[in-house]
């Protein structure tokens, strides 16, 4: 009881057959790449078995010849599977698995599965279904709501005029009377706090935070299984074609709202900043405007702005290329790093053997970005709602509360000739002594 009939439906055609119900798992899975079409889930597939080239699943699948453009819904061995693009469904009859929206699967080498695991995560809007005929209840309705609300890529938006003529707006209104570089710096935080804030039509009501964090979470997730998934393997996994529709109308991860918030501080700075050097950068910028062609300067000179730094190494970013960045995340692909880039000290044994091991090809070091260096304020955090970032706040208000207050405690008994109970926080084990300690775990020294 290990096959099953799986059917495949996109906008253009539904397609079913008998398989192994192991791939039934698999392309559940390779959903967590969102394709739209039977052929990209296809090619998502090379996420968890090796496949060959060119693979499709077409040859072994077909119409139903009694009723072609017609699902085949009769249980074959182990149940039925229906997997409906067009309306983000998943219909499971089956008594060989139940995959669900996030999970794990085993690596598939080609000839057998592998111990290495997998993991996976569907987008929200996944619905999962545990009986065909609520799959048939809720197919068309849920197919009519997706295609009443295609998707569009807000990027144009977020980078492109609008961004400029906002900053070019308030560039014409800002006040330059205070010479306080402190004044300053809480003004440029606030036009760029009003410009994640405001809802917008067209983004459809949403602001460029809404639709920045959107996806966040699930591609943070997404790319993190593909570093694991190199540790494991020892190669870059699949990535996405720059032609699919996941990448074409992809969400933000961290990555790409670090480098935003980089970008739009910068295109701020770079115009607000009243220093004659900053100013130069800029032609056409002049403290007294009131003309339409002065505005249309300001945003030539805030696209060119735009241009160069996003295709020039910055420093900020470990010499990396923001755009390079950017497109690394939509394609899926993490930010592998050299050996030499995994020693942060010199002197540290662990960070040199790791380096050892990424020059021999046994180990993988990824690079990654934060928030750290972001105004602590709500507009500019990760958090959804100012509820969740106001008890976050409060959490750690009350931790470093606890800590000032433990570590009052133990000076002033320090301060008395007495010895302190250990505590692992303020007496770290020393490195040395746990290198010692893991030599002592050494399997052939124990065996020894």
């Amino acid at each position: 009881m290990s096959e099953i009939k799986l059917n495949l439906i996109d906008a253009q055609q539904i397609l079913h057959g008998t398989i192994h119900g192991s791939i039934g798992d698999a392309c559940v899975a390779a959903l967590s790449a969102e394709p739209e079409t039977i052929a990209e889930l296809e090619a998502s597939l090379a996420r968890y078995m090796k496949c060959p080239p060119n693979f499709s699943l077409s040859p072994t699948f077909a119409s139903n010849p009694a009723s072609p453009g017609m699902l085949d819904l009769q249980p074959y061995d182990a149940g039925v599977v229906v997997i409906d693009l067009a309306a983000r469904i998943v219909a499971i009859e089956s008594i060989y698995s139940q995959p669900a929206a996030q999970g794990q699967l085993y690596y598939h080498n080609g000839q057998h599965s592998t111990d290495e695991p997998i993991l996976y995560r569907l987008p929200d809007d996944w619905l999962f279904l545990y009986s065909i005929e609520e799959y048939k209840a809720l197919s068309t309705s849920r197919g009519r709501q997706r295609a009443s609300a295609p998707p569009f890529d807000a990027r144009p938006i977020l980078y492109g005029r609008p961004l400029l003529e906002f900053i070019a707006g308030e560039y014409s209104t800002m006040s330059f009377a205070a010479d306080d570089d402190n004044q300053l710096a809480k003004q440029i935080s606030a036009i760029h706090a009003r410009w994640l804030m405001t809802p917008r039509d067209d983004l459809r009501g949403q602001s460029p935070r809404d639709v920045l964090l959107a996806e966040q979470d699930f591609l943070d997730f997404d790319l993190h299984t593909r570093s694991l998934q190199w540790s494991l393997q020892h190669e870059g996994p699949p990535c996405l074609s720059t032609n699919s529709f996941a990448y074409r109308f992809a969400g933000f991860g961290t990555h790409e709202w670090v480098v935003y918030y980089d970008l739009v501080r910068h295109l701020l700075c770079s115009v607000l900043n009243r220093k004659p050097a900053t100013q130069k950068q800029v032609e056409g910028i002049t403290e007294t405007r009131a003309s339409d062609e002065a505005d249309e300067s300001v945003i030539a000179g805030l696209e060119q702005l735009k241009t160069t730094w996003l295709n020039q190494p910055q420093e900020d970013l470990s010499g990396r290329i923001p755009a390079i960045i950017i497109d690394n995340e939509r394609r899926r692909l993490p930010e592998a790093m050299l050996g030499h880039d995994m020693v942060i000290d010199d002197d540290c044994p662990v960070c040199r053997m790791m380096a050892d091991d990424a020059e021999l090809g046994m180990e993988v070091g990824f690079w990654g970005l934060d928030s750290a260096h972001m105004d602590d304020d709500f507009a500019f955090s990760s958090f959804r709602t100012r509820e969740e970032w106001e008890a976050d706040r409060q959490k750690w208000k009350e931790f470093h509360e606890e800590f000032d207050r433990k570590w009052k405690k133990r000076q002033q008994s320090i301060a008395r000739g007495e010895v302190p109970e250990p505590d692992p926080f303020f007496d770290p084990p020393d490195l040395d002594e746990l290198l010692r300690f893991d030599e002592r775990l050494d399997p052939d020294k124990l065996a020894s």
